[in-house]
């Protein structure tokens, strides 16, 4: 088991959550929630230097196989699901760390799940990244790290593999890293395409954000506590 090359694909995956959870920063700011906003900036920065230090160790071999690939992917959901917890408990709209973790795990899987009796309750902020976390776990983060950083040497096929749904993987083109940027390019305008549907149905600008990224992801968070059916104005 190649276990520095595992830490070199984790360091990579704490330090892009770390890039992940800005937006939310930013949506704090912009609604002023300057104690969210904050939150979530120190969650990043700590993840970026985590994920720097773990960064350092260089693997000896850049080559994996297909069990690399499965405990890289294991940890991965597991320590994201970790840290995107944190932000909701930290935060204080849910104040049960077990309740923010089933929440997040619900995002990231996708599953739509959630434990909140009252959603509208939440911060802008803390309702963009359950949104967004089903944006993330729709395509799987490694497959973005694939598509965005070069891993040299074995074979990323079997981190593809091992990230996708399904008993069999294939390839659009020949190369596994332009396979995952032509996937996210067509995730992306999916995404968009929805986002200027809603818009075009008079959807306030905020909400179609988050209802198109988990939309696309196909889960099931809103922003509303009647879901999508608050948004329908019967004739």
């Amino acid at each position: 088991m190649n276990f520095r090359l595992i830490n070199s694909i984790l360091s990579r995956v704490i330090m892009l959550q770390g890039v992940l959870l800005l937006p939310s920063c930013l949506v704090g700011i912009l609604y002023k929630e300057w104690g969210d906003a904050l939150t979530y900036l120190i969650v990043s920065f700590v993840c970026f230097i985590v994920g720097f230090l773990m960064y350092l160790t260089k693997p000896k071999s850049s080559t994996f196989y297909a069990k690399e690939g499965f405990v890289a992917v294991s940890l991965s959901w597991i320590i994201m699901s970790l840290i995107g917890a944190m932000p909701l408990y930290f935060t204080s709209d849910i104040p049960s760390f077990t309740d923010a973790l089933f929440e997040i795990i619900s995002g990231f899987t996708t599953t739509g799940s959630s434990i909140l009796p009252n959603v509208e309750a939440l911060s802008h902020a803390n309702l963009f990244w359950r949104s967004f976390s089903h944006w993330i776990g729709g395509m799987g983060v490694l497959v973005f790290i694939l598509a965005i950083l070069p891993m040299s040497g074995g074979s990323t096929m079997n981190l593809m593999k091992a990230e996708s749904p399904g008993p069999s993987v294939g390839k659009l083109v020949p190369k596994i890293r332009i396979t995952a940027k032509l996937l996210y390019i067509i995730y992306f305008c999916i995404t968009v395409a929805t986002a200027v549907f809603l818009l075009i149905g008079k959807m306030p600008v905020f909400d179609t954000i988050c209802m198109s990224l988990g939309a696309a992801g196909t889960g099931g968070f809103a922003c509303r506590n009647s879901g999508q059916a608050g948004y329908t104005v019967y004739q």
